[in-house]
């Protein structure tokens, strides 16, 4: 038989009080119960623990090299239960999270920031990767929840609608699509130098459906892992860059500037993505909580909530 919490407490309250009496007034308790947990607890460790007769108790060698083990037990669990509690109620713990560039340079900080003013024992940790990546995180344990884009039909994973943003095309100053419509046409950007973001994002993916729908091709000029690298490009003349609207966000606009592309097909929707049959932590459910809180209050954000 294994020594139990229960028989330990009692332990610790007689050895405490040298009285049974009080030590189970103390627990609330009858003597002779506790007399029972105390006999139980001896057996189950094949020592005695106490010398007592009707006018003391005491302790044996043996109760006394094991009191302060007892003690650290029940400390070590106290301390356990108490931080079970604060986890339950998201007063502490970490959350893992794993998003796409565009969503990190503004929404999650922002979130953040709320967050922490209510919850600032709650660890936060952001991964910045592209759309192929978070799935693959999200799959692997390796974040409580991801925010991207689902590319391909997966069983693995759930997709809750978060945000969507349009996708556009960034030019210099005086480039001759500043002249065009106001909102352009995918045959109106393939007729110059592009600059895309890597073949594993989430823009580039849906670019290139959307191109092999219309059976188009282009002239790539220059590829791109950061939005503001691709900006950097746009201000250095290498061509017109296909971002999301987000990316004035994520680098210098400086000296450009941009238009909405009208495709069906190029249309980003962003999702907060889950592991499939698992249950969200209190602490990131809050924070997701935070982060649909953000999308509704954060000024002039390119994003709109679905």
């Amino acid at each position: 038989m294994q020594p139990s919490f229960r028989q330990i407490r009692a332990f610790l309250a007689v050895a405490s009080h040298m009285k049974f009496v009080r030590a189970a007034e103390e627990l609330h308790i009858s003597q002779p119960a506790l007399t029972v947990q105390i006999s139980q607890l001896e057996e189950a460790l094949s020592i005695k623990l106490f010398n007592r007769n009707r006018r003391e108790v005491s302790l044996t060698p043996a109760g006394q090299n094991l009191l302060p083990m007892f003690e650290r037990i029940v400390a070590d669990l106290e301390e356990v239960m108490a931080a079970s509690t604060e986890i339950h109620h998201a007063r502490r713990g970490v959350v893992r999270i794993a998003a796409l560039p565009s969503v990190t340079s503004r929404i999650v900080p922002y979130a953040m920031a709320r967050f922490r003013q209510t919850h600032p024992n709650i660890q936060i940790k952001v991964k910045d990767v592209v759309a192929e990546t978070i799935v693959e995180l999200v799959k692997d344990d390796k974040v409580d929840f991801g925010i991207g884009t689902r590319l391909t039909p997966d069983s693995e994973i759930k997709v809750e609608n978060f945000i969507t943003d349009d996708v556009c095309a960034f030019f210099q100053d005086g480039h001759p699509l500043q002249d065009g419509p106001p909102v352009l046409k995918l045959s109106d950007c393939t007729a110059y130098p592009l600059v895309l973001t890597g073949k594993n994002s989430s823009v580039r993916v849906l670019f290139e459906r959307s191109m092999a729908r219309e059976g188009a091709e282009v002239d790539i000029a220059s590829e791109a892992n950061y939005m503001s690298t691709a900006l950097g490009m746009v201000s250095a003349g290498l061509g017109v860059a296909i971002l999301p609207m987000s990316a004035i966000h994520a680098g210098s606009v400086s000296g450009l500037a941009y238009k909405r592309i009208d495709a069906p097909w190029l249309h980003r929707r962003v999702g907060i993505i889950r592991k499939a049959n698992r249950t969200d932590s209190p602490v990131a459910e809050q924070f997701i909580r935070a982060l649909h809180h953000a999308t509704a209050s954060l000024p002039n954000d390119p994003f709109q909530k679905l």
